[in-house]
């Protein structure tokens, strides 16, 4: 049978596309929201990363990477940008002289990106991230977004309550994704992400009628606005540390395609590192045209392909294509905006869980005694640290280094990095022979 006619190929593409949306639809309003846009320009930011995205992702499958791997906004750049609007005052600028400078500084760092791709930067990059710095980098990633999850499936706002009805209702979508995910089989196993966020959604509709998902607003019709954080200009600050967060976000493309060549059973090659690297430097000098956040392949993909057990990349370039589809017609973006945060959040949440798991198999063939435990525990536990401590802590660092020092899971990395490449662990306990080995 010919996949393009058969339900079950379809219906993986429509969880694709919501696996897109529920991880894409955020971003763009909460970067309105920091800036101070009026609504039709949040909603022309919702509309366009919808579109990137979706077309990012497809580019990536068909000729970058070739992995069934979403291609979304990183949340290195995420972070740091929020940060930096949060700062701004602070630094003396206007939000807009801070996004013009930030737009420049985007499109340098996908020139930088696209450079280093091409003299095989991504083959060192790939020496540096050890199964060990994997771990920490897959622990801290879960880590930091399963919280953020947690938060919109429980009800609770900044300093407000969990919503206890709405937590219910979120711990059974939990429950029910991961019920279906462990028990079920066939098709019913593969698309337990789906029937969770089509269930939990109409549930939702049933006992709390009358309230609203995301809102965004009209988009505007297809217009097309340039620069619309302001009008890019250099600020050497901004740049620098704009080019560290491009260079530091290349290692996305490590995690994430290391982790896809255990499940795939592959290992992919320079090349195509090489392709990846410069598709992700596009996709952020068009993020810094057109007013997004940079673009990065989305590691949290191994946790939706393992709970899903369908690899095939055909069904997210479909799954791509649906949401492609939102961004260019506005009615169905305005509907499928509607969904509830919590339930976004709690099938999220069942993802990260597998993608907790894949973080502690990179550790499978290692034994640690007291001394070589650091190697582990220390990058992993500050990371958790930091990102625990209240952002405006690092109010006095100066504005380049706060969005690095005060990023757990940046600063966890690192501190890996250096440990796995400045040590020489073997003096203190050595590799531990797996049963497969033996």
């Amino acid at each position: 049978m010919n996949k393009w006619t058969s339900a079950s190929f379809w219906l993986a593409g429509v969880q694709w596309m919501f696996f897109l949306f529920v991880n894409t639809v955020v971003v763009p309003l909460s970067i309105g929201a920091a800036f101070g846009f009026a609504p039709g320009l949040i909603a022309y930011l919702v509309k366009v990363t919808f579109i990137v995205t979706g077309a990012a992702s497809i580019l990536q499958a068909c000729f970058g990477h070739r992995y069934a791997l979403m291609e979304g906004p990183a949340g290195l750049w995420w972070g740091f940008i929020l940060s930096l609007a949060a700062a701004a005052p602070s630094m003396g600028m206007s939000l807009s002289e801070l996004g013009g400078a930030l737009s420049a500084g985007m499109i340098a760092a996908g020139a930088l990106t696209s450079l280093l791709g091409a003299l095989g930067f991504g083959a060192l990059l790939k020496k540096a991230f050890t199964p060990v710095v994997m771990f920490v980098y897959l622990f801290l990633l879960s880590s930091q977004l399963i919280i953020v999850f947690f938060k919109s499936m429980t009800g609770l706002s900044d300093g407000g309550r969990v919503d206890m009805p709405v937590a219910a209702l979120s711990v059974a979508i939990v429950l029910l994704v991961s019920w279906i995910g462990i028990k079920g089989r066939g098709m019913l196993g593969n698309f337990s992400i789906l029937i969770g966020m089509v269930a939990g959604w109409v549930a939702y509709r049933l006992l709390f009628p009358g309230t609203e998902g995301h809102t965004v607003g009209e988009g505007g019709g297809l217009g097309v606005t340039l620069f619309p954080w302001g009008a890019p200009h250099i600020e050497v600050g901004i740049l620098l540390a704009a080019l560290l967060a491009g260079l530091i976000n290349m290692t996305n493309t490590v995690t994430a395609l290391s982790a896809a060549d255990k499940l795939y059973g592959k290992s992919s090659t320079d090349a195509s590192y090489k392709r990846s690297y410069h598709l992700t430097a596009l996709h952020t000098a068009v993020s810094g045209l057109f007013g997004l956040v940079p673009y990065g392949p989305y590691t949290s993909s191994i946790g939706f392909l393992e709970s899903t057990r369908m690899l095939d990349r055909s069904a997210l370039v479909l799954g791509g294509a649906l949401f492609v589809m939102l961004g260019f017609v506005p009615a169905l973006g305005t509907f499928f905006a509607a969904m509830p945060a919590s339930v976004g959040g709690a099938v999220l949440f069942v993802v990260y869980l597998q993608l907790f798991g894949t973080a502690f198999r990179n550790l499978h063939g290692y034994s640690f005694n007291p001394r070589t435990v650091y190697r582990m525990a220390a990058p992993a536990l500050l990371g958790i640290s930091i990102l625990n401590v209240p952002a405006d802590a690092f109010a006095g660092l100066p504005g380049t280094l706060r969005p690095i020092i005060g990023n757990g899971l940046l600063m966890g990395v690192i501190v890996s990095i250096v440990l796995e490449n400045t040590v020489d662990w073997s003096k203190y306990g050595q590799l531990r022979q797996t049963v497969e080995e033996k």
